[in-house]
């Protein structure tokens, strides 16, 4: 079967996804289409794709532990000049967050890793665009909010055209799910 890149993360639902990643590609993003707006649990891994029934089977666990939270955004942070990232903050839900991508890499489950920054709960509005433009997303979200409940995660893939596509949906609190519950059309964006 070969590798695949695969990502978890929990989707920001609409109508704020939408808007949040029309204003990414307005600031020049060109990744911004193929990205669904989120928040990363698991940043971009490649797996074996023969893996993904057992790496399906831990995220259903972790999920089964995890209960629904609060999630807010609020105003802009950077990762710059570390990272040329402009994003949304996450001001409520961000321990919870935590706890999940802690779980998700796990070093006894399927998709151990270790990061390449510490882990910093966010929604990133701009990505490896120039600095005008990067001042730009950071000046204009400034005041942005939103807020919902959290009620789960999903699975994503990343497929040859660089387009993010959800595999799995998994909500929090359901011990036994059937392993093809919550399958997505692989076709299909998410639209939440």
């Amino acid at each position: 079967m070969g590798t695949v890149t695969i990502g978890v993360s929990i989707a920001v639902p609409e109508p704020h996804g939408s808007k949040l990643q029309q204003l990414r590609a307005g600031f020049g993003d060109a990744a911004a289409h193929g990205i669904p707006t989120h928040v990363t649990l698991l940043p971009p891994t490649e797996v074996d794709g023969a893996s993904l029934p057992a790496v399906e089977a831990h995220l259903a666990k972790v999920a089964a532990r995890g209960r629904p939270f609060p999630m807010r955004l609020s105003g802009t942070g950077t990762f710059r000049p570390l990272s040329p990232v402009v994003f949304v903050q996450v001001v409520e839900g961000a321990a919870a967050c935590s706890w999940l991508q802690k779980r998700v890499r796990d070093a006894s489950g399927p998709v151990s890793r270790e990061l390449q920054f510490p882990y910093h709960p966010h929604v990133t509005v701009a990505h490896g665009i120039d600095e005008a433009a990067m001042d730009r997303a950071f000046e204009e979200l400034s005041d942005y909010e939103a807020q919902w409940p959290c009620t789960g995660f999903a699975l994503y893939e990343q497929g040859p055209d660089a387009v993010w596509r959800k595999l799995r949906e998994f909500p929090f609190g359901s011990a036994t799910v059937p392993p093809q519950a919550g399958r997505v059309e692989t076709g299909s964006l998410p639209t939440r």
